[in-house]
């Protein structure tokens, strides 16, 4: 246990008494310090200067002065007579010159300079009483000096006086101690312990008649007071509390035959309750299961009253109205379904006249998006009374499955009379380019016939062709050529792109495929009128380590077209102060095994996350109404994962561009065509 903790669980009287005891040690060692240390200044700066002083003055005189100069033995010899003095811790004699003649040294050697030029240094350093003394000879000059250094020890007598005069007080100390320890005891210890053991006897027997002896007008005595008086109010307390337990006791045998007749009662009451608990059980069963069916369902249905009040309400009702059940229970239907109050008359003609009454399509705003909804309202009859079910039918995907069927009508119908005129269009362009070759051959001058001819007309054939030449008739010819040419090919593109594709895997090169995307993409109507795409800066970056692949070609190239014509949209949306910055399509192929890859990137207006994340579902587009049906990427995604078995990704930020990364499978030893 620390010492801290053992003194302070002493008694008091023990810890007034250490406490006494320590006072009287501190003060005698106080008062000892301060007397040696008192007689040690009054020796170091009084009695020491002035016995060397005295020492002096007897060995200054010439009679001693001269002797003690005249030789190194005589100086010793006068230095040893000085031994016994007491005061004295080293002396020493100079000559003229400042040399050391002799010195004495009592105790631990003192480094006395041997020179006296470097005395005062060593004054300086020592911390020592020292007295230098001029030593005259017969003539009265000065032929010498003594160095007298005095001691810093006090004398063994002054420590064996104080020694005794402190065990002296010590004892006076003691005694003075034992005299206040005993009346300590008297006074504090003795009245504190009868108190003590008045609580114990107290706490033991739980007799709160007894009491304390008043004794003297102190601290203790007013806490013996004190004491007496808790115990005088515990006492009453005490009778109080019998008196209460008697009382409870009473009121307890009471109660308790109340609690017997309460407990048959009880029993009764449980029977009853026990029974309704059980029919209430399987009614709320039979209730929560047709709850779960209703919630089920995908349609909203919704019971009404006679009075158009809900009586039921299931999970897609809160949804498209926003309210909750709890809050559209007991509530008028134009009030819990804003959306319905068009629809009142009919609700009321179906209930009056017990006959279904269907409303084949509305639309309402559902979700930030239009959604397209079909009402029925079924009269109800029973013994509960009339009322009026409501279903609500979301047909918005129906909808638009019809409108893809009939646009896709449009669209293969439209994809006939593009594949009819072209095959139409290309009986004139090959009239145009014929002629244009026979008129190049009936002016050519290597033919003889045709000189023949200008001949017998009387026109010299060179002239013909020089007013030709003159007239650029030849340049106008070859744009001709070249023009029918281009349609020509337009045309061959446009037949081979409508043609229905056989399915068929074959090995192709994708810089061809490429390629004639790009061209059919720069020859697209829409694009070159609309959007500029000649203008467009387009980069092509194709890996050479990229062999052939296996693919369907006319699926690939309306892949690539479709991506195309979205990034000339995405370029033609930039703002007004971007329009200084020339669009920009990358396409890139790279080998990157197993796939091989396609990117293909613009510096367009780019795309939200929201967006991003919904472009491959079908029907959803971010064009104009009338300018596109939201199937072109999801047909672009199908093909590539469905039908080639690859990988197709975006990534876009808004105003920072897009890019689209297609992966298709690398040709294998074991890879054969698959239809």
């Amino acid at each position: 246990m620390p010492l801290r903790q053992h003194l302070e669980n002493l008694p008091v009287g023990q810890k007034l008494l250490a406490a006494m005891l320590v006072l009287l040690a501190a003060v005698l060692l106080v008062a000892n310090f301060t007397f040696i240390s008192a007689a040690y200044w009054i020796s170091q700066e009084s009695v020491a200067p002035q016995a060397l002083q005295t020492l002096g003055r007897l060995i200054a005189t010439p009679p001693l002065s001269s002797q003690a100069l005249a030789s190194k033995e005589q100086a010793d010899a006068l230095l040893e007579r000085l031994e016994g003095y007491t005061p004295l811790r080293a002396a020493a004699i100079y000559d003229d010159q400042g040399m050391m003649l002799a010195q004495l040294q009592k105790g631990e050697k003192l480094s006395v300079p041997e020179e006296m030029v470097f005395l005062e240094r060593w004054r300086l350093r020592e911390f020592r009483t020292s007295q230098l003394i001029e030593l005259s000879g017969p003539d009265g000059l000065v032929r010498g000096h003594l160095l007298l250094v005095a001691s810093s020890e006090l004398p063994s007598a002054f420590y064996t006086g104080t020694l005794t005069a402190s065990l002296v007080i010590l004892a006076f100390s003691v005694l003075f101690w034992l005299l206040i320890a005993r009346q300590i005891r008297r006074l504090v210890t003795r009245p504190i312990r009868r108190l003590e053991e008045l609580s114990r006897q107290v706490t033991r027997e739980e007799n709160y008649a007894l009491r304390a002896r008043r004794g003297n007008r102190d601290e203790i005595g007013t806490l013996a007071d004190a004491f007496n008086t808790m115990l005088m109010r515990i006492e009453a307390r005490e009778q109080q509390l019998k008196r209460a337990r008697d009382d409870a006791q009473n009121a307890l045998d009471q109660a308790h035959n109340l609690t017997e007749e309460t407990n048959r009662s009880n029993r009764k009451l449980e029977l009853e309750v026990q029974v309704r608990s059980k029919i209430e059980k399987k009614l709320t069963g039979f209730q929560n299961y047709l709850n779960s069916i209703i919630d089920s369902m995908p349609s909203a249905l919704i019971a009404l009253d006679d009075e158009l009040y809900v009586t039921q309400w299931n999970k897609e009702a809160s949804s498209l109205s926003g309210t909750s059940m709890d809050d559209a229970l007991s509530q008028p239907i134009f009030l819990a379904f804003p959306h319905l109050k068009p629809y009142l008359a009919h609700l009321r003609k179906a209930a009056e006249n017990q006959q279904v009454q269907v409303i084949e399509r509305v639309s309402w705003l559902h979700d930030s998006e239009v959604h397209h909804y079909a009402l029925t309202f079924f009269p109800l009859m029973g013994s509960i009374g009339r009322g009026i079910v409501i279903r609500i039918d979301d047909i918005t995907q129906r909808l638009a499955l019809e409108e893809v069927m009939v646009q896709s009508e449009k669209m293969l119908s439209v994809g006939s009379l593009a594949a009819g005129m072209a095959h139409e269009i290309n009986n004139p362009l090959g009239a145009i380019l014929h002629n244009v070759q026979n008129i190049r051959r009936r002016l050519s001058t290597d033919l003889a016939k045709n000189t023949e001819q200008a001949a017998e007309v009387g026109v010299p054939l060179e002239q013909v062709n020089a007013y030709l030449e003159i007239r650029e008739v030849p340049r106008l010819l070859e744009g001709i050529h070249s023009a029918g040419q281009r349609a020509a090919k337009i045309v061959t593109h446009m037949l081979a792109f409508s043609r229905r594709s056989n399915r068929t895997m074959n090995e192709c090169l994708l810089p061809n495929l490429i390629d004639q995307a790009l061209e059919i993409a720069g020859n697209d109507f829409d694009l070159a009128d609309g959007f500029d795409f000649k203008g467009m800066h387009i980069e092509r970056q194709f890996d050479d380590r990229l062999g052939p692949i296996h693919a369907i070609p006319n699926e690939i190239e309306q892949v690539l077209l479709n991506l195309l014509k979205n990034a000339a949209q995405a370029i033609h949306l930039r703002n007004d102060e971007e329009e200084g910055e020339q669009g920009h399509i990358l396409i890139r192929t790279r080998l990157s095994p197993p796939w091989a890859e396609i990117q293909i990137s613009d510096n367009g207006i780019g795309m939200p996350d929201d967006v991003r994340k919904r472009i491959f579902e079908p029907f959803f587009t971010t064009k104009e109404v009338g300018q596109g049906t939201g199937l072109g990427l999801s047909v672009s995604y199908f093909i590539i994962t469905n039908n080639h078995k690859g990988q197709m990704e975006v990534q876009s930020k808004p105003g920072q561009g897009t890019c689209f990364t297609l992966r298709l499978p690398l040709m294998t030893a074991d890879t054969t065509p698959e239809s």
